[in-house]
C-alpha cells in the first residue's frame, strides 16, 4: 500500500533476517514457548499440571490463531491477555494453567531479552564476515604505499592495507564488546508483579527453593544460563541502554570507515562499487557519488542518537515499574537493531567491491614525497661532507619555494631539481630520484599488517568459522 506510512528500515534497508527477529510472529511464537517453559517447569516442581496439558500446549505452539487474538484485543485492550485467551481456545485442557502466576512482563520482558540476544547474534555474524572481507583486502594491498594524512594534511606514507587494518581494529573492539554483552544477557524469569515472586510463593506454599528453581528451569529451557537475581516487575532498563551502546559502537566504526572512503573517493584513489547501470546524479551523468558510504554515515548517525532513548528511559523509571517505557522501547530498540543491520549489510557490500587505483595513489604520493624525503636527503648529503645545520636551512628555503610553485602557481613540485642544482648537497637528480622509492618511507606498515592479520584476525575467524558465508542484497 502506498497510502500509509512504512518505515524505510523495512522497505529499503534492513535484512529479512533482522526484520523477522523483530516481527510480531517471532514475538508471539516466543510468548508461547515461554508459556510452555513456565507450565512445564511448574509441573516438574509439583504443581497440579499434567503431561497431557503440556503436550496440548506444545502441539499448538506454532499455529497461532492471530485473528482470535486480534478480535479479543479490541475488546479487552490488553495484548498479553488476548493471546492467553487465543491460546486457551486452541488448548481447552491446558487453558486453566496458561500464564499461571505470571504477569505480562513474564512474556513481554523475557521475549525482549531473547529478541535482543538473537539480534546481537545476527550482528555478530555480519561483523565476522565483514572483518573477513576487510582482512582479505588488507592482505592484498599491504605492500601498496599510499599517502597518509594527519588533519587531512599529507604526512608520512603508509600502505593501503595498513590503513584497512585501522578499520578492522575498530571492528575487533566492537566484537569484543558484543561478545561481552551477549554473554551477560540473562532472562527476567518469573518475578511477579513487583519482583518479589509473591504469586509463586503462594503457588508453591511458601517453598522458597522451588520458587528459585522455577527461574533456573525457565532459563535453561529458553537457552540461558540464569535469570537476573533481583528485579522489579521488569528487568532493569539499563540492559536496553547497554545493548544500544554496543550497537552505537558499531555504528561509530562504520561511520568512520564511510568518511575515510568518501574522502578517498574524492581523491580518486579508492572507490565504493558502482554498478553498470547505476545513476550517480540526475543532473550530472558523469558522476559516481559514494551513495552507499553516505547511507552508512546517515544510518550510523541515527543509531548513535537513538542510543539516548533507552538512557532516558532507564533513568526515569519509577520504583518497581512504570509503563512510560513501553511505547519508546518498541520503537527505539527495534529500530536500532534494524538500522545497525542495514549499516553492516552496506559495509559488507562496499568492502567486497572496493575499487583501487594504484596509479593515482602513486601519483599523489610522489607529488608529496620530495618534502617527506628531505631528512633522508640531508643525511645523505652530510655523509658526503656537508654541514647539517647549513643543509637544514637550505632545505627549508628550497621547500618553501617549491611549495609556492605548487600552491600559488599551480606548477609541479620542483624541490628535487632545486636541491640538485645546489652544490652544497653534491647530489645529482638521478641520485635524488633513487631516494624516492615509496617503499622506503612506509616503516613497518606491511609487517604490521601481516602480523595483525595473523595474530588478531585469523584466530577470531577460526573461532567463528561456522558463521562465515554471507550473502547480502542492497535494495536501492
Amino acid at each position: 500500500m502506498n497510502n500509509t506510512y512504512e518505515t524505510p528500515l523495512k522497505s529499503r534497508y534492513a535484512s529479512k533476517e533482522m526484520q523477522y527477529i523483530f516481527s510480531p510472529d517471532f514475538k508471539f511464537r516466543t510468548w508461547r514457548k515461554l508459556w510452555i517453559a513456565l507450565a512445564e517447569s511448574e509441573m516438574e516442581l509439583g504443581l497440579n499440571i499434567t503431561p497431557e496439558q503440556i503436550e496440548e500446549l506444545k502441539a499448538n505452539a506454532e499455529n497461532i490463531n492471530y485473528l482470535v487474538a486480534s478480535e479479543r484485543e479490541k475488546l479487552v485492550r490488553h495484548d498479553v491477555m488476548s493471546h492467553v485467551y487465543a491460546y486457551g481456545e486452541q488448548c481447552p485442557k491446558a487453558k486453566p494453567i496458561i500464564h499461571l502466576g505470571a504477569t505480562s512482563c513474564y512474556v513481554g520482558d523475557n521475549t525482549d531479552i531473547i529478541t535482543m540476544t538473537q539480534g546481537m547474534r545476527l550482528i555478530l555474524k555480519k561483523l565476522v564476515n565483514l572483518i573477513n572481507s576487510l582482512s582479505e583486502f588488507a592482505e592484498e594491498y599491504k605492500d601498496l604505499p599510499c599517502l597518509a594524512f594527519t588533519h587531512f594534511q599529507p604526512a608520512q606514507p603508509t600502505t593501503v592495507g595498513k590503513r584497512a587494518t585501522l578499520w578492522i581494529m575498530d571492528l575487533l573492539l566492537d566484537i569484543s564488546a558484543l561478545e561481552y554483552q551477549i554473554g551477560s544477557m540473562r532472562l527476567l524469569g518469573s518475578k511477579g508483579t513487583t519482583g518479589t515472586q509473591a504469586s509463586f510463593m503462594e503457588l508453591f506454599d511458601g517453598d522458597t527453593e522451588k520458587v528459585k528453581a522455577l527461574d533456573k528451569k525457565i532459563a535453561q529451557k529458553m537457552g540461558f544460563s540464569s535469570c537476573y537475581p533481583v528485579s522489579g516487575q521488569t528487568y532493569s532498563r539499563k540492559i536496553d541502554s547497554q545493548v544500544l551502546f554496543t550497537l552505537s559502537n558499531i555504528a561509530q566504526s562504520a561511520a568512520k570507515f564511510s568518511n575515510d572512503l568518501r574522502l578517498l573517493q574524492h581523491l580518486k584513489e579508492i572507490e565504493e562499487p558502482f554498478e553498470k547501470n547505476q545513476i550517480g546524479s540526475s543532473a550530472m551523468a558523469y558522476k559516481r557519488n559514494p551513495m552507499r558510504s553516505e547511507r552508512i554515515a546517515s544510518l550510523a548517525r541515527y543509531v548513535i542518537t537513538d542510543t539516548l532513548n533507552p538512557c532516558i528511559t532507564a533513568s526515569t523509571q519509577w520504583f518497581e515499574r512504570t509503563l512510560d517505557d513501553s511505547a519508546n522501547k518498541r520503537i527505539s530498540v527495534a529500530e536500532a537493531f534494524l538500522a545497525t543491520d542495514a549499516i553492516l549489510e552496506l559495509y559488507y557490500n562496499v568492502a567486497n567491491g572496493l575499487v583501487v587505483y594504484p596509479k593515482i595513489i602513486e601519483k599523489h604520493l610522489r607529488e608529496e614525497l620530495p618534502f617527506m624525503a628531505t631528512e633522508n636527503i640531508m643525511m645523505a648529503a652530510v655523509k658526503r661532507g656537508g654541514d647539517r645545520q647549513e643543509l637544514h636551512e637550505k632545505i627549508r628555503v628550497h621547500s618553501m619555494a617549491a611549495g609556492k610553485v605548487v600552491k600559488q602557481e599551480g606548477g609541479k613540485n620542483d624541490l628535487l631539481e632545486r636541491i640538485a642544482s645546489d652544490s652544497s648537497f653534491g647530489m645529482s637528480l638521478p641520485e635524488l630520484n633513487a631516494l624516492m622509492q615509496p617503499s622506503l618511507f612506509v616503516g613497518r606498515a606491511p609487517q604490521q599488517t601481516s602480523e595483525f592479520i595473523r595474530d588478531e584476525v585469523r584466530p577470531l575467524l577460526e573461532k567463528y568459522s561456522d558463521l562465515l558465508g554471507l550473502s547480502v542484497e542492497i535494495k536501492v
